[in-house]
């Protein structure tokens, strides 16, 4: 008979924000909302829900497994709560809230509910894979910029015409060519690869190759698209001024070239939704670019039919208030404020302009409505946008009711460094870019180096107490609805190729040189990280090319080309096989997180639901190790061939044989190799499909 005074079994209890433990998830006003609390079976003691502060007893409702189970029930008001859990024992009293059991109780890391704040069900855990359009594939060389089509920041255009040539330190008038025709001629590969969502970089008509700089918000920009009418007028050798880039002008500001362009990008949306994915578009809304029409310091538009005055160039332009001028000189007055100083990047000045506001809220509807269709924005540098705070939630809680009541399926996601939580509260963005509760702990952890590979720190380097901290600090930031649709990247445009940080070596391209960014790469660590995307709560977001090998220091050398023709084909069936087990497994999409061990090189985690269970056990030590796995606290029964080992990676290679495990006394006792990663799956699991 269990001793009615013996401590309470700490790593039993649990409680989070699944169905499993909240019903409904993602609850209304009104609504009947009922909480769960799990303990070990043989423990004696009483469970308070804390919900706002306020104690409300829960009752025992059934057994199950090691377990008992507790529940209350309480009606969602009109507003955003928060609650934890007192669990009182005969000779302790504990809290548990995000972090897990505690011995006083903190609100900082409470979980929070509000009502009717909904991410769309395809987001959760959805396979989101990123491309860079002129990086990509060229599938129309009649639309590729050409040598000395425009100047655009000390130089004119260059085109590039190797495609496998790795890009100059100074990059962003160069271009490869890539277009929506070569994405277009590549859905087959990305079906193939698992892909859900496709979410692109900038499309809209823009000088670089980036397109953070939006020359017109309303079109896909022709190089992208379609180009019906050309100019062969090029710039001449030493002429700096593009209202004489005749071959530019017509290209992006002819309604003909830009009515195609728009008609063919509806054409490609069209089709990824038959193939059954979704489509993300880049919103650079905080900063347009000196080209913007609505400004027009290039003077392109000027005098054009069809096209209002720029505010560069008269005071009595229409778009005047669009943007903040120091000083009274017109015409083409060059003292209107730039976004860090950046003069090809005027910010634009929504408190001053009405118009403006609602110019970009039309904006934001537009594209995820007929017939565009679009399914969401990534929202760039978003924080940024405004002159204060206040404003800047302001804006985001418009552009979100104006998009959702336009596609009430759309995501809003936002770029975001640093605490997202003033966001995330229901009215505002959806979710983010997982920066600091995915990106950057798993490049400590496993690289010692930080995402741009500008300092290494060994402390860091297979520390799983400083990554299980970080990360759960970090992720309680988050309610459920955006934690489960956070974008979960290992690279991006922004920062380096995530296979040449595992190299642990500092570096960019100025001070390396780009084939260095290749050498002493490591595979194995790439695959453990490709092992914990797939595994963790969020939307594993894949770099264009990562899959395939790529490598590259920070921008612009992660901008390199996709290398068709000589992908690392192995790699990309591994990526291939660990998405299609994140897909059929529940539990990797939207189940319970439970840390299992974070210690020296050593992270042990795993995912459960009602209908299984996922392991992974990784091991970034240059040794074999013997590891005991408490899998009773996942919920896993004893028993021969339980769970399966269904993923295995190692410093040379990678294993997909499906391993019967045996589990005795709540445990699974294995022996890891160096610099290994392992996935096992339990419960109900198709693994012939």
């Amino acid at each position: 008979m269990a001793n009615p005074r013996q401590m309470i079994g700490r790593s039993a209890l649990f409680s989070d924000e699944t169905k499993m433990f909240r019903t409904p998830v993602e609850p209304e006003t009104g609504d009947t909302v009922t909480v769960r609390f799990r303990m070990l079976k043989r423990d004696r003691a009483r469970v308070f829900l804390l919900l706002d502060g306020k104690e409300q007893e829960m009752l025992y409702v059934r057994t199950s497994g090691d377990f008992k189970y507790y529940e209350t029930s309480f009606v969602m008001p009109d507003h955003m709560i928060s609650y934890d859990f007192e669990i009182v024992g005969y000779k302790e009293t504990l809290f548990y809230n995000k972090l897990g059991c505690v011995e006083s109780e903190n609100e900082y890391y409470n979980f929070h509910v509000t009502p009717g704040f909904k991410t769309p069900d395809w987001a959760k855990g959805a396979v989101i894979y990123q491309i860079f359009v002129d990086r990509f594939k060229n599938g129309d060389a009649s639309n590729d910029v050409v040598d000395d089509e425009y100047y655009y920041i000390n130089g004119h255009t260059v085109q590039i015409k190797n495609w496998d040539e790795t890009p100059k330190e100074f990059d962003v008038r160069c271009f490869y060519g890539g277009d929506l025709k070569g994405v277009w001629d590549k859905l087959d590969y990305l079906q193939s690869l698992g892909v859900e969502v496709i979410y692109f970089n900038p499309l809209f008509v823009s000088p670089s190759n980036h397109k953070y700089d939006s020359q017109d918000y309303d079109y896909i920009d022709p190089h992208f698209g379609v180009i019906v009418e050309d100019d062969d007028t090029l710039l001449e050798e030493n002429d700096k001024e593009n209202k004489r880039a005749k071959k530019y002008i017509t290209r992006t500001t002819n309604k003909k070239n830009l009515e195609a362009s728009n008609q063919y990008f509806i054409q490609l949306v069209e089709e990824i939704h038959r193939r059954g994915m979704k489509v993300i578009l880049d919103g650079v809304f905080n900063h347009c670019g000196s080209f913007n029409r609505w400004l027009d310091r290039e003077q392109i538009y000027e005098g054009q039919k069809g096209y209002r005055e720029g505010a560069f160039v008269s005071k009595h332009s229409s778009y005047h208030s669009y943007f903040y001028f120091k000083d009274d000189e017109w015409p083409y007055n060059e003292s209107y404020d730039g976004w860090w100083g950046h003069n090809t990047l005027p910010k634009l000045n929504y408190e001053a302009s009405p118009t403006l506001y609602d110019d970009i809220m039309r904006i934001g509807k537009k594209w995820v409505s007929p017939p565009f269709n679009v399914d969401g924005w990534r929202l760039d540098v978003a924080a940024d946008l405004g002159h204060s705070e206040a404003f800047n939630h302001k804006f985001w809680r418009d552009f979100r009711a104006a998009v959702k009541e336009a596609n009430p399926n759309a995501i809003v996601l936002a770029e975001h460094y640093g605490d997202p939580s003033a966001w995330l509260r229901g009215d505002q963005w959806d979710t983010v870019m997982n920066y600091d509760a995915f990106m950057e702990p798993v490049t400590w952890f496993l690289t010692g180096l930080e995402k741009h590979s500008d300092e290494y720190d060994s402390g860091r380097l297979g520390n799983g107490d400083w990554f299980v901290r970080n990360i759960m600090h970090n992720m309680s930031k988050f309610q459920l609805p955006s934690l489960q649709s956070a974008m979960n990247e290992l690279s991006n445009h922004d920062h380096s190729r995530f296979l040449t940080r595992t190299n642990s070596t500092v570096g960019r391209l100025s001070t390396r040189g780009s084939d260095a960014a290749g050498r002493g790469v490591k595979y194995s660590i790439l695959k453990t990280a490709v092992v914990m995307q797939m595994t963790w709560p969020g939307a594993p977001t894949i770099y264009y090319g990562d899959e395939a090998g790529v490598v590259g220091w920070t921008d612009p050398d992660n901008r390199r080309t996709y290398p068709w023709g000589h992908e690392n084909l192995e790699l990309i069936e591994f990526h291939k096989y660990a998405i299609a087990i994140h897909k059929r497994v529940s539990c990797l999409r939207t189940g319970s997180l439970k840390i299992l061990t974070g210690a020296d090189h050593l992270l042990i985690y795993g995912r459960f639901d009602e209908e299984n269970q996922a392991v992974v056990v990784v091991n970034n030590k240059d040794e074999t190790r013997s590891v005991v796995v408490p899998v009773w606290q996942l919920g896993v029964a004893d028993g021969k061939g339980v769970l399966k080992r269904v993923l295995c990676t190692w410093e040379t290679g990678y294993n997909v044989g499906r391993l019967l495990m045996d589990v005795s006394d709540g445990y699974l006792k294995i022996q890891v190799g160096p610099m290994s990663s392992h996935l096992f799956i339990g419960g109900k699991y198709d693994y012939d499909r």
